[in-house]
């Protein structure tokens, strides 16, 4: 293994995603010395396989509906179908200019971008096509890939991952998505858009499980209402082959036949086979363990990103690899609150929360110390012009600060950015209540609700 002993970076970073950029960005801002290592493209699961694509599914589903739906807002307009070919070259293009931008900062930053599959080699370096980088810290950012369940084989064929299904050559007929969290209810909404017959299958008792149970419940309406089937509470046994299809038999013996099979089960570490053990670095069941600055059991060796057991979504993966950087640099850090970060799941409505649910609250707090409010978008007035139905539900300490902001209806993750401001800077529903909110705007019915929590409600009833 070749070693330009020479050169000795300040960090090295294995894993070019949304943890890693951010933290060589952030690094090489700071004045440090710093080497990105990345396999694949910089900009990870999130700009090539995630985020941005799959979201730009989503508009173009959301286009559809409006095309379909016209005539209630008093223009006529004609859905023809969806040309797939198109739909992949609007999403290829957003996704080429982020990446382009990306390249560029990178670039700006002079940090040494290397490509290649790394490996960690020892705690202070990484071997990447035959060469051995030498780093003072190491950050390990290597992320996920979609994982599935015992005896339930991902083939690419009829039974598929997210990955397969952004780039699909067609639109399916039906499907059967094997998960309701985040994953799960976004394609099931975007084929719904596009004109798949879609059933969920969920073994917990709700979709979207992790949000609040009246999030999730206004969401099974809202599913319904779309003609979106789901089946909740029962477990995967197994699935098999039919002569063009997929047949799913579920826990109870009930089955469901379709298309294509989605296996939306969730993202599982990137860790095996690189070195992570055999340098010292403490793992459990794949992901590395880190405290809350980062840093692993080993001193110079971090990690950050769906690589550890934190919240996996890109935004906390910046954070995290922000965190690393500067502690790096010197910088007082802070450890970041995972409560305080905003969540959304863009389906048609979104569900979008920051803080805890009301069942958490009640846990913590106690039943008798906390108080809930629902404000219905039913009385606010841009709401009513864009025809989305929804509510904003507030949890509050009895005579206290807000502790969740909990959203469901169209662009309710436009709405996220104050809601977090709420709940981390501990505000009073008084205090939030004196600000004075655009009309007519959604971000209005925000203001309304704590109006209404802070015992003064305008457009809602006492």
């Amino acid at each position: 293994m070749a070693n330009d002993a020479s050169t000795v970076f300040d960090l090295v970073i294995l894993g070019g995603g949304s943890g890693g950029y951010a933290a060589a960005l952030r690094g090489a801002q700071l004045g440090l010395d710093v080497a990105l290592i990345e396999k694949d493209k910089v900009g990870g699961t999130c700009l090539h396989r995630g985020c941005i694509p799959t979201k730009a599914l989503l508009h173009a589903g959301e286009i559809a509906d409006q095309a379909r739906e016209s005539e209630q807002f008093g223009v006529k307009a004609t859905f023809e179908g969806i040309d797939v070919p198109a739909v992949h070259k609007y999403k290829d293009e957003v996704i080429s200019g982020l990446y382009k931008g990306l390249q560029g900062l990178v670039a700006s930053r002079k940090v040494t971008y290397i490509e290649g599959e790394g490996r960690l080699s020892s705690p202070t370096s990484v071997d990447v096509n035959g060469r051995r980088v030498q780093g003072r810290h190491i950050l390990l950012a290597t992320g996920s890939v979609p994982k599935s369940l015992p005896g339930l084989e991902i083939d690419g064929n009829r039974i598929i991952s997210s990955d397969h299904a952004l780039v699909l050559d067609r639109v399916p007929k039906s499907a059967i998505v094997l998960g309701g969290g985040v994953i799960g209810v976004e394609f099931a909404s975007a084929w719904k858009s596009f004109g798949s017959d879609v059933t969920v299958i969920e073994g917990l008792k709700h979709l979207v499980p992790v949000e609040d149970e009246n999030s999730s419940k206004l969401l099974e309406r809202a599913f319904r209402k779309r003609g979106i089937k789901f089946n909740l509470g029962t477990f995967f046994q197994k699935a098999e082959y039919t002569a063009d299809g997929v047949k799913v038999t579920l826990a109870d013996g009930k089955e469901f036949e379709a298309e294509y099979l989605l296996v939306a089960v969730g993202r599982g570490p990137v860790s095996q086979g690189l070195g992570y053990e055999e340098a010292g670095v403490a793992m459990d069941r794949g992901y590395v363990l880190v405290d809350e600055y980062m840093r692993t059991n080993v001193p110079t060796v971090s990690a950050v990103g769906d690589l550890v057991p934190t919240l996996q979504l890109a935004h906390v993966g910046f954070a995290e690899g922000i965190l690393v950087a500067e502690r790096l640099a010197g910088l007082k850090t802070v450890p970041i609150d995972y409560d305080g970060v905003p969540r959304v799941t863009y389906c048609h409505p979104e569900v979008a929360s920051v803080g805890i649910t009301e069942a958490k609250a009640k846990e913590v707090y106690g039943a008798d110390k906390v108080v809930a409010l629902k404000y219905n978008l039913a009385g606010n007035g841009k709401s009513k012009i864009l025809k989305t139905a929804g509510e904003i539900k507030l949890v509050q300490v009895k005579d206290g600060a807000v502790v969740g902001v909990h959203m469901v209806g169209d662009r309710m993750g436009e709405q996220v950015g104050e809601a977090q401001l709420v709940y981390n800077w501990e505000a009073l529903p008084a205090e939030v209540a004196q600000l004075i909110h655009a009309h007519p705007t959604q971000n209005e019915a925000l203001g309304e609700a704590h109006l209404a929590l802070a015992g003064k409600p305008l457009h809602a009833h006492d």
